[in-house]
């Protein structure tokens, strides 16, 4: 096992159809609007954004990414992502009840020097990390939604 892989995922039962999932989450730009701990997205062109990100922990990420593959029939969404971590992170929105599933899953490499240091006695409080992270999303997008 590399002690600097980690392997995500998450999934978010949500209370809208599936179009309106997929939509509000293609716009990457309008994540920091509903999900706190995404911090900033700045589009670099139509397929690539520098992306931060920051939970709990005092420390923040920053990666690019780019589009992967846009498949709204199939309702899925993937980038890859260069810097403080590399790897891939994919969203596929399915019909889930009177509403929808958003599937998360994220497969990445830390890069970032600091995590890198304290990978094995961190790696407990990162995967926490990412659990809050993924739950305050959940909570933002639901609002978000509520919304629009």
């Amino acid at each position: 096992m590399d002690r600097n892989r980690y392997r995500f995922l998450s999934r978010w039962p949500l209370p809208a159809p599936p179009a309106a999932v997929y939509t509000a989450l293609e716009r990457a730009e309008d994540y920091p609007r509903w999900w706190p701990q995404v911090r900033e997205v700045t589009r670099l062109d139509d397929t690539t954004g520098v992306v931060t990100v920051r939970s709990l922990l005092p420390y923040a990420l920053t990666f690019t990414a780019r589009e992967a593959r846009r498949d709204p029939a199939a309702g899925v969404l993937e980038i890859a992502m260069t810097g403080d971590i590399e790897g891939w992170a994919r969203w596929t929105v399915t019909a889930h009840g009177t509403g929808s599933l958003a599937r998360y899953e994220q497969v990445v490499d830390v890069t970032k020097p600091l995590l890198r240091r304290f990978a094995v006695p961190g790696r407990p409080l990162f995967r926490a990390n990412h659990r809050l992270m993924m739950r305050a999303g959940r909570r933002g997008l639901l609002r978000y939604l509520e919304a629009v």
